[in-house]
């Protein structure tokens, strides 16, 4: 009740200003001479948080935008589908579907928690509010290689911010409905329009909710989202924007498939957990309000706050690790675990960032200093049953376990329900959390009409307080540090649509959690340098638009999180120390193009070796030994997307169709052991026919070949698989 009570005080203390403001702007206008004509009143150009005023080519690193358009010719409707278009992008192992988790340029964060991304530029990766859905959302920007020293955060190899859908100040929308295979239902809203007679203030809202099955049996998932945004642009010179974020999703836990060396993948149509386990429920509520005003032509500002809540409950049954899992013995047979999970998460942020241009003698300067502050809390509550260790030798007797304590399944003839919900005991129970403030300040300088050159730097102030819920007595930790993150970076202008680039950042990571002496772990550093060119496509294609990217790039890491076989901390029980090393290099190659011909074409490919620099590291916690040159996990060295489409017309009538392919080369599965994620390649169509001119029509196949693979790992008992063939109906209306 106190959290629900904490959220409704959240939303008045946004909603109930921003409303006053609307309805107190719908009656006022300013009126011409005449008294009869409206004065319009316009707002000088968004503002793009920790981004600044630049075009494509004058930025010293890649980045790719998967704008609307791009999304929907695949057929996206999730984050994971989305980053599934760029190759410098790969999934990791995402807790049985109910998060996201990938890694850039083969570094992930913290493989046990989401990954993070920003929203607008703000942190709304961090919490438990499940898989991201692509409503609400514009476009969804790839942001790789050293950008930590003006966000301080994001994942390693890069940064992935999403664009949502605000208010463009003119009336109308659209309606989707979806229909697919595993009888799925899915519906979408998007209505925008403008109050009051001066139509300065534009609201929009969007929603959408989803019921379907899946090929996995037994899993069925709902989800439902509401997006409202409101804009009030109070003049010439200034605006603010306010959104609202809730999702809610209940979510089977499927952790996929599991393996053996003998006998190979499990069936894919297994679901290996419980069905009368119910569905994990999830929940996000989120707010965000930002304020821009313009000082003039050069100079502005752009302050933000945002926050958001996120819970996590609900009861799952899980397959068994090395010693404890019975499928080795007769490959048919599956050895489980219980748990039940409680999880909450609050975060808050204030943000300010001036930018402003100006000369010193015959340099232009373009500068941006800001100012972060951010607070995150999590509260983390975990009970188990699990049975204990029976060794791992094939001959060993299943007979002689007892079933009901090891959850037996037989995977290619399962039937639920078996056996009595075990009775769990404590395993977590802890609360942490993590307050940070960082100052930063880019200025890039024209040294020439040619060449550019960027300096950047943030100093950042964090703390953590880690509270054992389980001790007794209770016991607080807390600690804190300070780091400074450089960023250096060139771009030389070969002409309008042609630059070569360089650059060269450092940034860290918080870690959570704490080590056998309970001390805060050091943060995650990373170095990262980049070279490579930007070409306008208009320079050899004619009558086309679009870019090609080629990049060279390295990225070295350290305090990786490892298993602590330190003699003191195996007395302790298992616990982790910041200890490894890795390295990522490699090559990308991207292209977008849209001809005046109707023809759309995207490829991204990525080249990425990423290894480990140190050896003799206990990574897995298994018993497995990390050795210099092994390779990080779900981590491939090929990956391609290639999507293309044509626009023509039938009967006077537009008709698009198109396809596309994804590569994914082998990935290592299991840290530290001999298994290895074979590569696949699925290949997607689809078709797009509009009888009038507000409906639409589509269809979709996905993995049309129907291709057996699959996506990550955690390890070789928790193996996300890939959906078979499918099909997708669409109409939308638009109005």
């Amino acid at each position: 009740m106190k959290a629900n009570w904490k959220k409704r005080i959240r939303v008045a203390c946004v909603l109930v200003p921003t409303s006053c403001l609307a309805f107190v702007s719908m009656p006022a206008f300013a009126q011409s001479e005449d008294d009869k004509t409206l004065e319009e009143i316009f707002v000088l150009g968004d503002r793009r948080a920790y981004q600044g005023a630049f075009d494509e080519f004058e930025k010293p690193s890649a980045s790719q935008s998967l704008n609307l358009e791009l999304l929907r010719d695949v057929g996206a409707l999730n984050l994971d589908q989305a980053l599934d278009l760029s190759a410098s992008v790969s999934r990791q192992n995402n807790f049985g579907g109910l998060w996201n988790s990938f890694s850039i340029r083969g570094f992930s964060g913290d493989i046990n928690l989401p990954s993070g991304f920003l929203v607008n530029g703000f942190d709304a990766g961090r919490g438990f509010a499940g898989p991201r859905d692509l409503a609400g959302i514009e476009s969804v920007e790839v942001l790789k290689g050293p950008r930590a020293a003006v966000y301080g955060r994001g994942e390693p190899g890069g940064t992935i911010n999403l664009v949502t859908k605000r208010p463009q100040f003119q009336t109308g929308g659209d309606v989707r409905l979806t229909l697919g295979s595993w009888s799925q239902a899915r519906i979408e809203g998007d209505v925008q329009s403008v109050l009051g007679s001066s139509e300065n203030v534009g609201f929009r809202i969007v929603g959408f909710y989803e019921d379907a099955e899946s090929f996995r049996e037994t899993v069925e998932t709902k989800r439902v989202g509401f997006y409202p945004s409101v804009t009030w642009n109070i003049s010439d010179k200034t605006k603010t924007t306010y959104e609202l974020e809730y999702t809610q999703q209940d979510v089977p836990f499927d952790r996929g498939v599991a393996f053996t060396q003998e006998f190979g993948f499990t069936p894919r149509k297994t679901f290996t957990g419980e069905p009368g386990d119910g569905p994990v429920d999830t929940e996000v509520f989120g707010h965000q309000l930002e304020v821009q005003h313009n000082f003039s032509d050069d100079w502005s500002l752009l302050a933000g706050l945002g926050f958001r809540d996120t819970t996590f409950k609900g009861k799952m049954t899980e397959t068994n690790f090395l010693g404890r899992q019975t499928l080795i013995v007769d490959g048919r047979t599956l050895s489980r675990f219980y748990r039940e999970r409680d999880f909450d998460t609050d975060y808050s942020v204030v943000r300010a960032e001036l930018a402003g241009a100006f000369n010193t003698g015959s340099l232009r300067h373009r500068l941006l200093f800001g100012v972060d502050h951010d607070r995150f809390e999590q509260n983390l509550n975990i009970l188990r049953f699990r049975a204990g260790f029976f060794g791992s030798d094939p001959n060993f007797d299943i007979t002689s376990l007892d079933p009901a304590a090891y959850l037996l399944l037989d995977v290619f003839n399962p039937v639920y329900g078996q056996y009595a919900q075990p009775v769990p005991g404590p395993n977590t129970d802890r609360k942490e959390e993590l307050n940070g403030t960082g100052v930063y300040i880019q200025d890039q300088i024209d040294v020439t009409e040619k060449l550019q050159v960027r300096l950047g730097l943030r100093w950042d102030d964090f703390s953590q307080d880690l509270t054992n819920l389980r001790a007794n007595p209770v016991s607080t930790l807390s600690t804190s540090d300070t780091r400074v993150s450089p960023q250096i970076g060139a771009v030389y202008r070969v002409n309008d649509g042609f630059s070569l680039y360089a650059s060269y950042g450092e940034g860290f990571r918080q870690q959570t959690g704490s080590d056998f002496q309970g001390n805060q772990f050091e943060p995650n550093i990373t170095e990262s340098a980049e070279i490579g060119f930007k070409v306008d496509v208009q320079n050899f294609v004619d009558g086309a638009t679009g870019m090609v990217t080629l990049t060279l790039f390295q990225v070295d890491q350290s305090n990786i999180l490892v298993n602590d076989d330190r003699p003191e901390a195996t007395a302790a029980g298992f616990f982790l120390f910041a200890a490894g090393e890795a390295r990522s290099r490699g090559l990308e190659f991207d292209t977008s193009l849209e001809t005046d011909k109707g023809t759309r074409l995207w490829l991204s490919y990525a080249y990425t070796d990423a290894e480990y620099t140190t050896s003799n590291l206990e990574q897995s916690g298994f018993g497995a030994v990390v050795e210099v040159g092994d390779p990080l996990i779900n981590s491939p060295e090929h990956q391609l997307n290639i999507q293309a489409s044509k626009t023509f017309e039938i009967g006077g009538k537009p008709m698009q169709l198109g396809g596309g392919l994804l590569y994914t080369g082998e990935r290592d599965g299991f840290t530290g052991f001999n298994f290895t994620l074979p590569s696949y390649t699925t290949v997607r169509l689809f078709g797009q026919y509009e009888p009038t001119e507000r409906l639409q029509l589509r269809v979709d196949i996905d993995n049309a070949l129907d291709e057996v693979y699959y996506t990550n790992s955690f390890a070789d008992v928790w193996v996300g698989v890939g959906a078979p063939r499918r099909y997708r109906l669409s109409a939308a209306y638009s109005f």
